[in-house]
């Protein structure tokens, strides 16, 4: 079986049917498109949970004057309660699973509001007495800070222990949905992909049967007849996600991700290095699916 032969017969059979082949070619490039977005936003979430649990911290709110009796009976802290605490946060049990700890005074958190405070005119309703004074703490490892909440929830003079992840887990839901959407849609379109080169190839067999017919009276093999429809299918998947991959290297090219970075504050956004990491991968699953497609569809409508 000879390599040019082969090849000559493969570029026939796109020129016969060049729809068709431009068909697989479109609805390849779309396909893999989604599974390409679907890739690199798990990456990007991935970098999101990297960049902001690093950052997150534990606050420790002590209880004030105006705190309520369900969390603070005794009302607010007492110095002794405040040291102990500090004892505590200092001790092995707790100061092992801790970086750093910083003590925030009720004037240094009213100072703080009236920084990061747009609207200046509220802040003569305010004043210290009425915010709480807290203890900020920075892990070594943020998947520890179950254990320190439990160690420090209910102790004297505590009102409430907060785990600063919890705030982003509405943004991590919605880039979670995004994904399951995306790879749904991808899903539906690979399985379009696959069902249309099955077609095609199909197709383009039978307009060739008198061809095939010929073929096997010269005692060509059904390897032979078969595999030019197969490189046919794999031509057209491997332009199609080359076209995908190009797409989304074209479009993380043009993105200015330090400014986009720095202003939405979601750390490292995914970069052309990621594209070209996944590329085998999106390779590979179309690939498969086009040579899967055209045996099937070339066993069952040339061999028999």
């Amino acid at each position: 079986m000879k390599p040019l032969f082969i090849a000559k017969e493969t570029w026939a059979g796109v020129r016969a049917n060049p729809g068709m082949f431009l068909s697989i070619v479109l609805v390849t490039f779309v396909s893999m498109s989604f599974v390409a977005a679907t890739a690199l936003l798990q990456l990007q979430l991935a970098n999101f949970k990297d960049f902001w649990f690093e950052r997150s911290q534990v606050v420790v709110y002590l209880c004030n004057d105006l705190s309520g009796e369900l969390s603070c009976p005794t009302g607010g802290a007492t110095d002794a309660q405040v040291q102990e605490l500090r004892s505590q946060l200092a001790s092995p049990a707790i100061a092992d699973y801790l970086s750093s700890v910083r003590f925030e005074s009720q004037e240094q958190a009213f100072a703080r509001l009236k920084e990061t405070k747009t609207a200046t005119d509220e802040l003569q309703y305010i004043t210290p007495e009425q915010l709480n004074a807290s203890f900020w703490l920075q892990l070594r490892d943020p998947e520890n800070a179950a254990i320190v909440v439990e160690s420090l929830e209910g102790q004297p003079g505590v009102a409430e222990v907060q785990d600063q992840r919890g705030f982003f887990d509405p943004i991590i839901s919605i880039l979670n949905n995004a994904t399951l959407l995306s790879g749904s849609i991808a899903s539906v379109m690979l399985l379009s992909a696959a069902l249309l080169t099955t077609t095609t190839i199909r197709l383009s067999a039978f307009t060739r049967r008198r061809e095939i017919s010929i073929k096997r009276l010269v005692g060509a093999s059904s390897f032979s007849i078969q595999l030019p429809f197969i490189l046919e299918g794999l031509l057209a998947a491997l332009l199609g996600t080359g076209l995908s991959v190009a797409l989304a290297y074209a479009t993380l090219d043009r993105v200015d991700r330090g400014a986009l970075s720095s202003e939405l504050s979601i750390g490292e956004l995914v970069t052309v290095a990621d594209v070209i990491s996944v590329t085998p991968q999106l390779l590979q699953i179309s690939l498969s699916i086009a040579l899967v497609a055209s045996v099937v569809s070339t066993v069952r409508h040339i061999r028999t």
